[in-house]
């Protein structure tokens, strides 16, 4: 889903919807997702997300970068249970900085809000250097997407 801004027509929202299905092994004794897992499940939409929009993982590599997780955060509303069918949204957000911010809703069935989160990773060059200004393929990804003007 792309949301724009009818005056500019300037995207404010990029955000790309995935289904998942809770496997056994994601799950404790009684059936419920472990807590560490929901990080798995961002990753999960982070991943449809760069496939989609032509940002993966593997398109940031090519251009000779990688893209560490720096923060993380994972608020946790209600349990997804082994067999459940799940709806991960992950939007990026723009920022200016040189970094990848995204924030992801996980749904269940009933489209009720199971958990809510944030990642930040920045950019790191071939040397292992941190990466300070936008890497020129980043920069003309945002203005073919519509991220920067």
């Amino acid at each position: 889903m792309i949301r724009k801004k009818e005056q500019y027509n300037e995207v404010t929202e990029l955000t790309v919807s995935k289904k998942i299905r809770v496997r056994f092994n994601e799950t404790d004794p009684l059936g419920i997702v472990w807590h560490g897992y929901y990080i798995t499940y961002f990753e999960d939409g982070r991943e449809a997300f760069g496939r989609k929009h032509g940002i993966s993982y593997l398109d940031v590599h090519r251009n000779g970068y990688t893209t560490p997780i720096v923060k993380s955060e994972c608020e946790h509303k209600l349990s997804l249970r082994y067999g459940d069918v799940a709806r991960i949204e992950t939007t990026i957000v723009n920022t200016p900085a040189a970094k990848m911010i995204f924030r992801y809703k996980i749904f269940d069935a009933n489209e009720k809000v199971v958990c809510t989160g944030e990642t930040i990773q920045v950019f790191v060059d071939a040397k292992g250097d941190l990466v300070l200004n936008l890497p020129p393929f980043f920069e003309e990804w945002k203005r073919k997407i519509g991220l920067l003007k």
